[in-house]
């Protein structure tokens, strides 16, 4: 019998790395206006991880239970390229997303915060989860973070795949400008 893959093994082979918001691209906090409206706040280095992604050539998703404006503009300001909102039920949202991108459940990631996530985290080739997921998840999850949820956890884990897949110096190299990056103060 095969030795079970590492995580390294399994980020490598990621070619849709699907996230949750809430408790992922956010902290899982929600505000309300008075008038109702949702407002959330999203980490820039993790949005720029999701845009390193799709540099690479890894395509993004999100699966969400709620619906909001606010992060179908995101999704949009990041060129996610596939957005479900809305979704009571993620497993068959993800059944979706397998036909309409061709892909297998092996060549996804998901990460995930709390329960509602399993089902697909447990479909996925590569299941990641913020360092305050709840403990279930930990436990199911291939990767976890050190980052919390909304304060850098996705770029954690788009790092992770890009080092997984040797893109990563490509673009960092990119980002410095083509030259060395020896003897760089980081």
């Amino acid at each position: 019998m095969a030795a079970p893959l590492t995580a390294t093994e399994r980020a490598s082979r990621v070619k849709l790395m699907i996230f949750d918001v809430d408790g992922v691209l956010t902290d899982g906090g929600l505000m309300f206006t008075a008038e109702g409206d949702t407002m959330k706040a999203f980490h820039s280095m993790d949005g720029h991880g999701a845009k390193l992604l799709r540099q690479a050539g890894i395509d993004t998703a999100i699966i969400t239970g709620r619906k909001s404006g606010i992060v179908a503009v995101r999704a949009k300001e990041l060129k996610i390229t596939h957005l479900y909102q809305g979704v009571e039920n993620k497993p068959e949202a993800f059944a979706e997303l397998l036909k309409e991108t061709g892909l297998t459940a092996e060549e996804c990631g998901y990460m995930g915060d709390d329960w509602v996530d399993l089902a697909v985290m447990l479909k996925v080739g590569f299941a990641a989860a913020p360092a305050n997921s709840h403990p279930e998840v930990i436990a199911r999850a291939h990767w976890v973070s050190e980052a919390r949820g909304g304060h850098g956890a996705v770029r954690e884990v788009c790092d992770t795949l890009l080092r997984a897949q040797h893109k990563y110096d490509a673009l960092l190299a990119a980002a410095c400008g083509g030259g060395d990056q020896q003897g760089l103060v980081g």
